[in-house]
Parts: C-alpha cells; structure tokens; sequence
C-alpha cells in the first residue's frame, strides 16, 4: 500500500511540475549571408530549396515530402513524413517580397501542435542580406512541457546548423 502512495505522489508531483512549467517556447536566430536580399529570399520562399539546407530534412533525407502551390506565393506548402522527424506541414502564410515570411508550422506527429516559423530579411546595402529565424509555439501539456528545455536546447542549436547551412548553399 505504502508503494501505491510513493507512485502517486510521484506522479502527481511530475504533473504539477509539468503544469508550472512555461506552456510556449520562441527561439530565434540570425547570420549575414554574403549575397544579396533577391537571392537569399528566394531559397526560403521557394519549399523546392527546403531539403538543402533544412536540419531536419537532412537528418532523414529518405522522408517523404509533397510540395503543392506556387513558390513564393502564399499558400506554398510543403509536408513531410518520417521516422525519425515525425510528420507535418510548413504553409507560407504571408510575405513580403525581400523583406518578411511568415509560415505556418503544423506537427501531426510525435505530437500535435502548431508554431509560427518566421523569416525576416534586410538589406545591408553592400550585397549581404541579414537573416533572422524566428520559431515559437506551444508546448503541450504534460510532457512537451517537461521536455521544454532540452526541445530549446537541441532548437537553438538545429536552427545555428540550418542557418550556416543556408548560408553554405547560398554563397556556394
């Protein structure tokens, strides 16, 4: 019986820590990429160039994917299915040419929820281009939120690889 108490109380306690613990996230991260503000939008407007540089689709390059849409129009769309990166779908919501892009982030699986993946690029005058990854969404409740900090830990370090690897495919 006294066995029972210890792994309620267990339990209990991971839900109430589950429950004080932040239900969003947001990170964000920028580079200067040494081409001009027309070439660099274009590789993220246009989910074609996605698989090239994107942490995720080359950790399974054998996942599948669908583009639909037009590039760089809204509406663009681009799902993915794996083993290993779960399922979902990147939906270009609204740009602005040169300057923003805004996508909705759908995951289906390990778990469901939606993020806003938000680009910005400005124009450095001198044929670079400063481009700021912004991504934020919720955790849900219990273990997304339990797995908070290392979900932004292993974020903040797969959008600093997918940036430099951006930069890689743009400048080359």
């Amino acid at each position: 019986m006294i066995a029972l108490y210890i792994v309620g109380g267990i339990i209990v306690f991971i839900l109430v820590l589950a429950a004080v613990m932040p239900g969003k996230y947001s990170i964000q991260k920028e580079i200067v990429i040494n081409k001009p503000v027309e070439n660099t939008f274009e590789k993220i407007a246009d989910f074609n160039n996605y698989r090239a540089w994107n942490p995720w689709q080359k950790s399974e390059p054998t996942a599948k994917y669908k583009i639909t849409g037009n590039p760089s129009s809204i509406g663009h769309k681009y799902d993915w299915e794996g083993k290993k990166i779960g399922s979902g779908s990147l939906t270009v919501k609204s740009l602005s040419q040169n300057k923003t892009i805004e996508l909705d982030l759908e995951f289906i699986k390990p778990w469901k929820t939606t993020a806003a993946d938000n680009w910005k690029f400005e124009d450095l005058k001198n044929g670079s281009t400063k481009v700021t990854w912004q991504n934020s969404g919720d955790l849900p409740y219990p273990v997304a939120r339990l797995m908070g900090p290392v979900i932004s830990k292993n974020l903040n370090a797969q959008f600093v690889q997918g940036l430099n690897s951006l930069k890689e495919m743009c400048e080359n």
